[in-house]
């Protein structure tokens, strides 16, 4: 068996934290570990320590922003998978994501099929749906 996967999702809202990790709940059962981190410095202390595959990681938040946490963790790591969620939505903030390292930029607010098809792909675990 290969090393269990891990996905961590940083959102300030709990909202959006407790949605993300109800939609990726199936992934759970195919032995894909979730992380919580509630602000910016507790996702990036987290991202470096347990080394996720994938990272959800909203763009504002409080201690550091989702930039500045995407441009540590891919100076650390690129293998790390960020796709950045935010409700901002302008071409600007894409260039911005883009320019920090981020892999994929997804608006709030988003499809959760498409949320668990993406991560399912990237984690290359086959959902049974």
């Amino acid at each position: 068996m290969s090393e269990e996967k891990r996905v961590l999702i940083v959102d300030d809202e709990a909202f959006i934290r407790v949605l993300l990790s109800q939609t990726l709940e199936e992934l759970e059962d195919e032995g894909v570990e979730l992380l919580l981190a509630a602000d910016g410095q507790e996702g990036l202390d987290m991202a470096l320590a347990e080394k996720p595959d994938l990272v959800f990681l909203d763009v504002m938040m409080p201690k550091l922003s989702g930039y500045q946490v995407c441009q540590q963790i891919k100076a650390q790591d690129e293998a790390i998978y960020v796709i950045l969620l935010t409700a901002k939505g302008q071409a600007i903030d894409k260039e911005q994501g883009t320019a920090v390292g981020a892999d994929e930029y997804v608006t709030k607010p988003f499809d959760p099929d498409y949320i668990l098809e993406r991560a399912a792909q990237i984690l290359d675990v086959e959902l049974f749906i």
